[in-house]
């Protein structure tokens, strides 16, 4: 497997070595052997059950920080370990899945997993313009935007679901 897909021991402490490495792989959710963006947008559920007990305008504010720090997160992160956009790198998953789950705040606990599946759905398969802002931004910035579309698009989806339901 390549250096991109595997994290070095060396590469490992250099991530998990600051508060930035951190948060970057998702409190260690984004070091699972496999599936890391799966394991990272699992693991953005558990702060997202306390987040709920919040107010939309609140929810805003806590995704909007958590995408400035993210950005700055991720690229010292991404700097460490000298690649842009390590797969360990999940703090992208946990902004793109909260986003995903605002119209959940208020609904039937299905529409959690409606929203996970939607997020992750939209994440790897990376339609336009997904696709197009993953392979065109670098450092931390592209680690997070790809994920706050894919997160947009799945919020919209699920709204529209949730409205028919």
């Amino acid at each position: 497997m390549s250096e991109r897909k595997v994290l070095t021991t060396a590469q490992r402490r250099a991530l998990l070595s600051t508060p930035a490495g951190w948060l970057a792989c998702g409190f260690g959710s984004g070091l699972a052997p496999v599936a890391q963006g799966t394991f990272g947008s699992l693991a953005a559920i558990l702060p997202w059950l306390l987040l709920r007990q919040l107010s939309l305008p609140m929810n805003v504010l806590v995704i909007v920080v958590g995408f400035v720090i993210g950005v700055w997160a991720c690229d010292v992160a991404g700097r460490a370990l000298g690649v842009d956009d390590h797969r360990s790198l999940v703090w992208d998953e946990f902004v793109g899945q909260w986003i995903a789950l605002l119209p959940a705040l208020v609904a039937p606990w299905w529409a959690v997993i409606a929203g996970f599946v939607l997020f992750r759905l939209f994440d790897v398969w990376k339609p336009w313009p997904i696709r197009y802002l993953d392979r065109h931004l670098k450092g931390g910035l592209g680690v997070m935007v790809d994920d706050v579309v894919a997160g947009l698009i799945a919020a919209v989806l699920l709204k529209m679901l949730l409205s028919y339901v």
